[in-house]
């Protein structure tokens, strides 16, 4: 306090004679000499680089003693590793590669539905049947032929075996019994085609045609057959993930309409890239035991496609960026506790970020761990200013 009573004294002083010298600058003025005026105007200007040089000191001295100073309040957070998952975020649409709509192989009449809309079937088992046109009539009109030839081509095997008879009649009734049975063969196939049957085992989801109609073949929808077991997601992904969105991944589905969320791997990522939208696409298999989720339905993927174990994240709200582009954000160097309150100094370090998920970002250079970073109050502060950080809650 001596010291600044002693500056103080001077600095009045200064100021008197300041005061004084104001009359001899009008009577130098007076005057007229050139000389007179540039010395007296010298003088002046090295007084006033005293005093403001006074003043500087006086002002450090003051921000040394006054202890009732405010300095900015913010909060810290202390920078900890920890797992970082990133998720690439997509739709999709459910489908399902056994979902078909069932045509006649043959024309005619459909004499019977053997099933209703609902009903569980199981593969072969037979679900119309289609007028076959006398065709029945016609294969047992040839098995009856086929029999006989079979019974002549028989006995003359024997005699052939027993040397009696010739080769050539040998050989004609084996070829007449091999023709008659291929011929009833080919119709049988033809007769099989009036039986429709289930290509899979699923659900019949829609009866189309009624019984009594006539149908066409490859024409008439019969029914929409569905199996709700072997279901997947098929959507499209850009190709700059192409090593990071592959076989095995996990993906994290849900379903706003149905207002649930699965756990699931990607099941087959495609391997060409469609030149149109740059995309190629990824198929995630689906458990669906309740036989709630039905084909086209509306899927939201979060595909894991980066992992780091050891990851540094902050909020982004706290990132600031320079003139240059560099991004920065403040951490708290010095701490030390003074009169019950914690302060510590600000100071401002660049930093190098990598993926961003939700509200936080990854940061790769620039902070280590344990480092103190201010979050509140970030910009308000200024590198090497004083700070005081609030307790934490």
């Amino acid at each position: 306090m001596k010291h600044i009573f002693s500056l103080f004294t001077i600095a009045i002083l200064l100021v008197s004679c300041g005061g004084n010298q104001e009359q001899s600058v009008d009577e130098v003025i007076a005057t007229g000499n050139l000389e007179s005026i540039r010395k007296t105007r010298e003088t002046i200007v090295a007084k006033q680089q005293e005093l403001n040089n006074q003043i500087k000191q006086l002002d450090d001295e003051i921000s040394k003693l006054d202890t009732s100073k405010k300095v900015p309040l913010i909060t810290t957070f202390k920078a900890t590793e920890s797992v970082f998952n990133h998720y690439l975020e997509l739709q999709g649409n459910v489908q399902t590669k056994q979902n078909i709509v069932i045509f006649p192989e043959m024309g005619g009449t459909l004499n019977r539905v053997y099933v209703k809309e609902g009903q569980k079937v199981y593969k072969g088992q037979l679900l119309a049947s289609i007028d076959d046109g006398g065709l029945g009539q016609q294969v047992a009109q040839l098995q009856i032929q086929t029999d006989l030839a079979k019974t002549t081509f028989e006995r003359q095997e024997r005699l052939w075996n027993q040397k009696i008879g010739s080769e050539i009649q040998y050989l004609q009734a084996k070829s007449n019994y091999e023709a008659q049975q291929k011929a009833v063969n080919q119709l049988k196939s033809q007769l099989e085609k009036t039986s429709v049957r289930a290509p899979f085992s699923g659900v019949i989801d829609d009866v189309i045609t009624e019984q009594g109609s006539v149908v066409a073949p490859g024409q008439s929808q019969l029914m929409r057959i569905v199996n709700l077991d072997n279901m997947y997601i098929e959507t499209d992904v850009p190709e700059s993930y192409i090593t990071n969105v592959v076989k095995g991944k996990k993906v994290e589905v849900e379903f706003p309409i149905l207002g649930t969320s699965i756990e699931t791997k990607i099941r087959q990522a495609g391997n060409f890239i469609n030149p149109a939208n740059r995309t190629f696409k990824v198929e995630v298999g689906l458990k669906n035991k309740d036989k709630s989720i039905k084909p086209n339905l509306t899927a939201k993927l979060k595909i894991n496609d980066y992992t780091n174990d050891n990851a540094l994240l902050i909020p982004q709200s706290i990132i600031s960026e320079d003139a240059e582009g560099n991004q920065y954000v403040y951490v708290v160097n010095d701490i030390k506790t003074e009169n019950d309150k914690t302060l510590g100094v600000a100071k401002r370090v660049i930093i190098e970020t990598g993926k961003t998920q939700g509200d936080v970002i990854e940061v790769l250079t620039g902070i280590e761990n344990g480092s103190e970073i201010i979050q509140e109050g970030a910009r308000s502060v200024k590198d090497g200013q004083e700070v005081s950080i609030s307790p934490k809650n």
